[in-house]
This record gives structure tokens, C-alpha cells and sequence, in this order.
């Protein structure tokens, strides 16, 4: 007789989007709670420090600057992503739209760019939602790296994984893939 090992059968209860948006909705997550949906597990989130909120506050002055009427800027507002995702980018950069997205939340085929603020996150922005944002063909995300000092950049999505990635500690005119000749000048955001 031959001793047969069964593996454990304890399934792991993913939320879905839906349920995620319900409770919130009657409070089981609080209004303040830093939280985001990935691959149906809640993650919290760290509270924004100074460097981060600044950093964030500048990118956010700096598209508008650039791009003004062309775009929408979301900042850090829940994204949904499938059935089992909604981040909740730094910055999300989205097609313009009359409504600025007040009667529909946008899809990801609305959005040009993510950038991600990384003080404590990078390991958590790099390793789950970057693969995210690739599997739904956002086209361009940027991870700021506050601790380093320094830009890296993401596109050209091919078989759900970014294929081109770019550092720089000295970021200048960048030029945004899902907006065909328009450039944000990001000269001096590492300087105080």
C-alpha cells in the first residue's frame, strides 16, 4: 500500500473590486484608511511623509504646467484595474475628458501615465504593481525612488511585461508615450 500526500485545500478568499468599493461604501474601511486592492489581498499603505507629499505636489504643478487642457491628473485616487485590482497610484495622468471622470471612474484605456512616489513602497511598487499596470497595458509608468534620488521609467508593454526601462538621477524634458509630441520638463526635481 502506497501512502498518498494530499496537499492542503485552504483557499485563499480573493475580494473582488465590487466587494472591495462595498465596504468601504458601509464602512468596514474608514474613510481615512490608506488602502489598496491588489490581486484581491488589501494592502495599507504608508502615510505620506513631507519628501513624498512635496515630490507629488510638484509632479501634479508640473503636468499641468506642461500639459494643462490636454490631460487629467488624478492624485492618488483608486484606479480599478480588472476584477481583483484598484490601486492607488500617486499620480495617475488621464486622457482629458469634458467631465474630468465625475460620471464614469476612467478605464485602463484612459490612462497616458502612472507615476508612483516610492519613500517606503519601492520593493511593494516594483515587484506587485508594476506587473499590474503591465498586464493592463498602462502604456508608461515612473517610479520616483525618494531615497535615491532618482527616476526610473517604464513602457512599451509586450507579453505583460515593460520591455523598455530607463534610470535617470537627472530627469529633464520627458517626452509621454500616450501623448504623441508633448514633453513635461522635469529639470530641477531633485533640486531644493
Amino acid at each position: 500500500m502506497v501512502a498518498v500526500m494530499q496537499s492542503d485545500l485552504v483557499r485563499r478568499h480573493r475580494l473582488t473590486v465590487e466587494e472591495y468599493f462595498r465596504m468601504a461604501e458601509v464602512g468596514l474601511l474608514a474613510p481615512e484608511a490608506r488602502v489598496e486592492l491588489i490581486e484581491g489581498e488589501i494592502f495599507d499603505m504608508a502615510p505620506i511623509g513631507n519628501e513624498h507629499g512635496g515630490f507629488t505636489a510638484w509632479l501634479h504643478r508640473r503636468f499641468l504646467r506642461d500639459l494643462g487642457e490636454s490631460i487629467s491628473v488624478w492624485d492618488q485616487v483608486t484606479l480599478p484595474l480588472g476584477r481583483f485590482s484598484a490601486p492607488e497610484p500617486d499620480l495617475t495622468i488621464l486622457k482629458y475628458r469634458k467631465d474630468e471622470y465625475r460620471g464614469k471612474r476612467p478605464a485602463p484605456e484612459d490612462v497616458l501615465l502612472i507615476v508612483e512616489v516610492s519613500q517606503s513602497s519601492l520593493r511593494h511598487d516594483r515587484n506587485a504593481k508594476l506587473p499590474l499596470y503591465a498586464r493592463y497595458d498602462i502604456p508608461e509608468v515612473w517610479i520616483l525612488d525618494v531615497q535615491r534620488l532618482q527616476l526610473q521609467l517604464f513602457h512599451t508593454v509586450e507579453a505583460g511585461k515593460y520591455i523598455h526601462t530607463s534610470l535617470t538621477p537627472t530627469p529633464g524634458p520627458l517626452s509621454l508615450r500616450g501623448l504623441p509630441g508633448a514633453t513635461v520638463d522635469l529639470t530641477g526635481l531633485f533640486e531644493d
